[in-house]
C-alpha cells in the first residue's frame, strides 16, 4: 500500500508543477476506475479492475472538434488462471511442473503508465463523444504461462461518453484492452480483455 500512495503521490505532485507553469492552457484532473475481462475462450480467465489517475490537456480546438492528450498512472488488479493444460507445449522444458504451476489461480498486479489521444466530438455544452487510444509501458508481477513478468506494454481503444457539469466531468467508456511485451521474451501471448471504466474530472 506504501508503494501505491507514493506512486500515486509523485505523478499528483508532477501534474500540479505542469499546471504551475503553464497557467494559460486547458487541463483536467480527475481520477478513473473501472473492470473487465477476458474474451470468451477456452484458454484462460482473467478478470481485473483498476484505478487510475488522469491527467487531461487539450491540444486543439476546432469548430466540429476538440483534441486532447491524456496521461493516465494506473494500478491493475487481475485475477488469471489457465484452463486448457495443453497450452503448455511437451516440447518445453519442465513442462509437466509448468502446466501444473500455470493451472493454479494468479493474482496479478500491474502498474502502467499510459498516454493517450482522444478526438472529442462536442453535442452541446453539456455532452461529448469522444474515441480515444491509448499506449503505455507496465510492469507486472506475476510470470503466467502467457506471459513472462516484468516490462510489457498496454494498449487501448475506447469509445467515450462525456456529461459537463460546470467545471466537474463525468466520464463513462467501454474499452478493448490488449497486454503484452512486444516480443522483449519468448512468452508473449499477452491478455485481451473487455472493460468498463468511469471516471470523473476537475477543470484547473
Amino acid at each position: 500500500m506504501t508503494k501505491k500512495v507514493f506512486f500515486f503521490t509523485v505523478v499528483f505532485l508532477a501534474a500540479l508543477q505542469i499546471k504551475a507553469q503553464q497557467k494559460n492552457e486547458s487541463f483536467r484532473l480527475g481520477v478513473g476506475y473501472g473492470f473487465g475481462s477476458e474474451f470468451n475462450n477456452k484458454d484462460y480467465t482473467f478478470e481485473n479492475h483498476f484505478y487510475k489517475m488522469q491527467l487531461y490537456y487539450v491540444l486543439k480546438q476546432t469548430k466540429y472538434f476538440q483534441y486532447e492528450v491524456l496521461f493516465q498512472p494506473e494500478i491493475n488488479f487481475a485475477k488469471h488462471q489457465l484452463l486448457n493444460f495443453y497450452f503448455v507445449k511437451p516440447d518445453e522444458p519442465n513442462f509437466e511442473e509448468k502446466r501444473a504451476e500455470y493451472t493454479k489461480l494468479k493474482d496479478i498486479r500491474e502498474y502502467v503508465l499510459n498516454v493517450g489521444f482522444l478526438i472529442r466530438k462536442p453535442l452541446n455544452k453539456t455532452y461529448s463523444l469522444y474515441f480515444l487510444g491509448s499506449i503505455g509501458p507496465m510492469i507486472t508481477d506475476t510470470e503466467t504461462e502467457r506471459m513472462s513478468d516484468g516490462f510489457a506494454f498496454a494498449d487501448v481503444l475506447a469509445l467515450g461518453l462525456s456529461v459537463k457539469v460546470k467545471k466537474i466531468q463525468f466520464d463513462v467508456r467501454p474499452l478493448i484492452r490488449h497486454v503484452s511485451n512486444a516480443g522483449l521474451t519468448s512468452v508473449n501471448s499477452g491478455y485481451n480483455t473487455k472493460n468498463i471504466e468511469f471516471g470523473i474530472s476537475y477543470q484547473l
